[in-house]
């Protein structure tokens, strides 16, 4: 992401962001020459694409505060000890935001790679 986004943008907004966000990605792929047909079927709904940018500034967030203190991640809240550790407590915190993407989230948490 390029640009510095605000913060508490409404969900409306944040659809409308989401896509533009996969129109430019159909144009993109399609003016290299791959097959929508090929390509379609794999990219995110637009609730899942707004998760996606809601993670990645939760991750800039993250960056910016620092660590989170030792007190606080021992929290049975804040998913360390689960498999998802820090990723599970921002992507519950985005479905505790937004109500309306909690489905978004747990799809997108299954999809997460397996950390080893």
């Amino acid at each position: 992401m390029a640009e510095h986004r605000r913060f508490g943008r409404s969900l409306e907004v944040l659809r409308a962001e989401a896509a533009e966000e996969i129109s430019m990605i159909v144009e993109h792929r399609s003016r290299q020459g791959d097959d929508p047909w090929e390509f379609m079927p794999m990219l995110p709904s637009v609730d899942e694409q707004v998760v996606l940018i809601l993670r990645e500034e939760a991750l800039e967030m993250d960056d910016a505060i620092g660590r989170r203190s030792a007190q606080w991640s021992m929290h049975p809240a804040s998913g360390q000890g689960t498999r998802l550790g820090e990723e599970y407590h921002r992507l519950r915190r985005i479905a505790l935001q937004h109500p309306e993407l909690t489905e978004a989230v747990w799809k997108l948490m299954g999809a997460l790679p397996k950390q080893t």
